[in-house]
């Protein structure tokens, strides 16, 4: 229940909620206060507009990735691979049942990269926010049947990103103690933060970085995806402040 009633605060201050609400606040003023009516829907769309153009949205979620990518080639020492997760596709038809969702899927992949790079331990983690199978026994299915990677660890209680580091420093041995943390480039800040507060040393592994080619000129046209990772972006900043406060 803490996890669904975080999630519906965060809902109403990000986009597109926060924006909705803002215009419905406007059409309900704008007979008894015309300009600040106005002003309110100006600003909804004119945000709206902004956050949906990929030009806008990829500078805003790049801000997030200080970490640059490894090369694999001259990787550090490491003691075991951790990689997160980021959500289930629930029945899917194809799997006959629940699977990972596309963002797990890319960190999956990059996780399966290091560990041919490397040949460490690996351990997944994440429970089931959204009920049914935790998310870390799906991604242990998919990284050995998908991709041909054992799992030593599979953490399955967690529901956000400080209780995967949390969760996972008591799951794993004492004599763990340097970590490829594996997660989305633009999550590594607030997942890096929290897994040393855990007590690990943490080798930030990002993937999925933002600006990866040239300014295109669909980078001028609203565009739906572009919109997720805007709200992306300004989940990430939520969350980093919400930690800093409540740590």
């Amino acid at each position: 229940m803490a996890w669904l009633f975080t999630a519906f605060i965060s809902s109403l201050l990000l986009p597109p909620t926060c924006l909705i609400i803002l215009s419905g606040a406007g059409l309900l003023l704008l007979k008894r206060h015309a300009r600040a009516a106005k002003a309110m829907l100006g600003v909804a769309w004119i945000s709206l507009f902004l956050l949906s153009l990929p030009l806008v949205a990829n500078r805003l979620i790049a801000q997030l990735e200080y970490y640059p990518a490894l090369d694999l080639h001259h990787l550090p020492s490491a003691d075991a691979i951790v990689i997160l997760g980021a959500g289930t596709y629930f029945n899917a038809p194809e799997y006959v049942g629940d699977t990972v969702n596309d963002f797990a899927l890319v960190r999956l992949r990059y996780g399966a990269r290091l560990f041919r790079a490397t040949g460490l331990p690996v351990a997944v983690s994440g429970g089931s926010p959204d009920g049914g199978v935790a998310e870390a026994k799906l991604m242990r299915t998919a990284l050995q049947h998908d991709f041909g990677v054992p799992v030593r660890w599979a953490e399955t209680a967690s529901t956000n990103t400080r209780e995967n580091a949390l969760d996972s420093r008591v799951l794993l041995p004492a004599s763990i103690h340097r970590i490829f943390l594996v997660t989305h480039a633009w999550h590594l800040a607030r997942a890096a933060a929290v897994f040393r507060r855990a007590g690990f040393i943490v080798i930030p592994a990002g993937t999925r970085y933002s600006l990866t080619r040239p300014v295109a000129p669909i980078d001028f046209i609203p565009r739906p995806q572009a919109l997720v990772t805007s709200f992306l972006a300004m989940h990430e900043v939520l969350g980093l402040i919400w930690y800093r406060f409540t740590d």
